[in-house]
């Protein structure tokens, strides 16, 4: 006689992914929560803030723009992510992230208040970025 044993895959909360990806996604948090510690798009994101650190030490004198790009770029694709996430459908969020928990999705309004937020603060960033980014590039920063 054989028995078979049914792995149980923890259940992935797609309004927690969502606040995770707004709150902690220049770090890569949502990543590690989805995918676990072998996720090298998560470790890239993680490398954001060494890489910044690195900037500001090998580069003093240059603007805070500059040695804080590799953070602010992690967070704009962190903000992306957090609406991809949370727009997907839940059946398509459960057949790839909860096949094998043997639970289904059911999202309601706190995660509508993730992507609001997420879509104010996103668009906010991304806005102020390519404004300071042309500032510094076509008149050498004389606006700030």
């Amino acid at each position: 006689m054989t028995t078979t044993t049914i792995l149980q895959h923890s259940h992935k909360n797609k309004a927690f992914t969502s606040l995770l990806a707004f709150l902690l996604g220049l770090l890569g948090a949502h990543r590690f929560y989805l995918h676990g510690a072998t996720d090298r798009w998560g470790w890239l994101h993680l490398a954001a803030l060494p890489a910044s650190l690195a900037l500001r030490q090998l580069l003093p004198g240059a603007d805070w723009f500059y040695q804080l790009l590799p953070l602010t770029i992690s967070a704009l694709i962190g903000f992306l992510e957090a609406l991809v996430l949370g727009l997907m459908p839940d059946e398509k969020w459960d057949a790839r992230y909860n096949a094998g928990s043997g639970r289904a999705s059911d999202t309601g309004w706190p995660l509508a208040v993730v992507l609001v937020a997420t879509l104010m603060l996103g668009a906010g960033t991304l806005i102020a970025t390519m404004a300071r980014l042309f500032d510094l590039l076509y008149t050498g920063g004389a606006y700030g």
